[in-house]
């Protein structure tokens, strides 16, 4: 499950919607690079960086299954209070990999501790969903978070509830 972030070209969600700064600069290119930040003060979110030199775009890594190393993911990511499988606790795919801030701008397609690697097989596009980004609060109703139909490690949709004061 990924979702797409168009940077300053009209995409308000994207953290370079205002320009570039010290925390996305990498999200400027090289396509390829990782865009690590922490959110929420408790969350550590990976994005690819994918557009051309640049121009800021990246595709945030929302969840992922974990085919390799299950029981060092599992330390990594408990189940949540209240869940009763660990399926729920793959959802957070970066901190389930282990990735946090020493991650910011590696080289992801070289041959560093991180990297992208083609697929096994391809996904079928008829297998592909498309919707809306999950809890963003400009551009919410924008369709670019994509997921394998039916796959197990797909986030539930939660629209952004914007807090009252007062």
């Amino acid at each position: 499950e990924v979702e797409a972030y168009a940077g300053t070209a009209g995409d308000p969600a994207s953290h370079a919607h205002r320009g570039r700064t010290p925390r996305n600069a990498v999200m400027f290119g090289p396509a390829g690079h990782a865009y690590v930040y922490f959110t929420y003060g408790m969350h550590w979110c990976m994005n690819v960086v994918t557009g051309p030199d640049g121009e800021a775009a990246a595709v945030l890594l929302r969840a992922a299954e974990v085919v390799d190393g299950i029981e060092v993911a599992r330390a990594r990511r408990p189940p949540y209070a209240g869940t009763s499988t660990w399926r729920a606790a793959r959802r957070g795919s970066a901190a389930t990999l282990g990735i946090d801030r020493s991650a910011y701008g590696l080289d992801l397609l070289g041959d560093g501790p991180v990297r992208l690697r083609p697929a096994v097989a391809p996904v079928p596009e008829a297998a592909i969903s498309a919707g809306p980004r999950v809890g963003v609060t400009g551009a919410h109703d924008v369709p670019w978070r994509f997921w394998i139909t039916g796959d197990p490690t797909v986030s539930s949709y939660r629209r952004h509830v914007p807090r009252r004061r007062g």
